[in-house]
């Protein structure tokens, strides 16, 4: 049956866009998929449709009815998965670098959506016809760890622990340059670069409040192997906190992370300009499973070009 929500706009919610605010009310959603079922008619401001950019007021009521999922659309593929734990519920999954989550503009197949249909039976519908299970994402240049849901009722649980922050989730990063403070946090709100549109930036206009945290694992010839912990979920957080203080992302074309390096072996200077992804890996994940109410922890150890990276990097 439908899905029926009801909210009540808050004073620090004034002004605010409808699509917006129901994308932070319901995070298992993407905005487009919001933006759709508004434009259907399926989102109402005091009893009247509105237009995705209507300007909410505080005190305003404000009514959503999400229909049916529907059924996954992409083909099944099959594609190589390193599945690390599997139940009647969820799946962790331990993607590649290079493999793109769900199908988009570029990527029609070849998506860990379409192996996930391949490999899982059912999966929940409630991300929409593209992103079956996807309950969170990875950009496509990030290898480790993923979380997908197979049925609503997990899907829409996860989704929880991420809005309420309650998912750990921990990675590791090779950065140029070495950190003048062992271990730090990175507290600066995120929105889109009001130039470069597929950027990110902090400090942005109508950008959001994020925050990481890091510790240096390795000090490296002309970089360093850091521990990095985030406490918000934006687009690109790591890689654009990490570019804000100096220290891109080794490999990162779009943060920076291709400047020449200040390594001193010709050896640690070629393994840096050969890498062919950023150097960012989701190496931890804990939630609690949303049927049994166990804590899991998932771990990926880096991945071989990584590794390779660190080993040409040390002095």
């Amino acid at each position: 049956m439908p899905d029926a929500h009801a909210f009540v706009v808050e004073a620090e919610a004034d002004g605010v866009r409808l699509d917006v605010f129901l994308a932070r009310r319901l995070p298992a959603l993407s905005r487009a998929r919001i933006q759709a079922v508004i434009a259907a008619a399926g989102a109402a401001v005091d009893g009247r449709t509105a237009r995705p950019s209507h300007r909410l007021k505080a005190g305003a009521s404000v009514s959503v009815v999400l229909p049916d999922p529907e059924p996954a659309e992409p083909a099944p593929e099959d594609i190589p998965l390193r599945v690390l734990h599997e139940d009647a519920h969820l799946l962790v999954v331990d993607k590649p670098a290079g493999l793109v989550v769900h199908p988009g503009a570029g990527a029609a197949s070849g998506t860990l959506v379409n192996a996930l249909l391949h490999h899982v039976r059912d999966l929940s519908g409630i991300g929409g016809v593209l992103r079956p299970g996807i309950v969170h994402r990875l950009d496509k240049g990030t290898s480790g760890l993923i979380l997908v849901a197979k049925d609503d009722a997990t899907h829409r649980a996860l989704a929880r622990q991420f809005a309420q922050r309650s998912v750990r989730k921990e990675y590791q990063a090779v950065v140029l340059g070495v950190p003048t403070r062992a271990q730090g946090e990175i507290d600066r709100p995120i929105g889109r670069d009001p130039v470069h549109r597929r950027r990110r930036a902090v400090d942005a206009p109508r950008a959001r409040a994020a925050r990481t945290s890091y510790a240096t694992r390795e000090r490296l010839d002309g970089a360093a192997l850091l521990d990095v912990r985030i406490h918000t979920g934006r687009t690109h957080q790591i890689r654009v906190h990490l570019a804000c203080i100096g220290h891109p992302v080794a490999g990162d074309d779009t943060y920076g992370g291709r400047r020449a390096p200040s390594s001193r072996s010709a050896r640690a200077r070629e393994a840096l300009h050969a890498l062919a992804r950023p150097a960012l890996h989701a190496a931890r994940l804990s939630f609690d499973h949303p049927a049994t109410g166990e804590a899991i922890t998932a771990e990926s150890p880096l991945p071989p070009d990584l590794t390779a990276l660190v080993e040409a990097l040390r002095p």
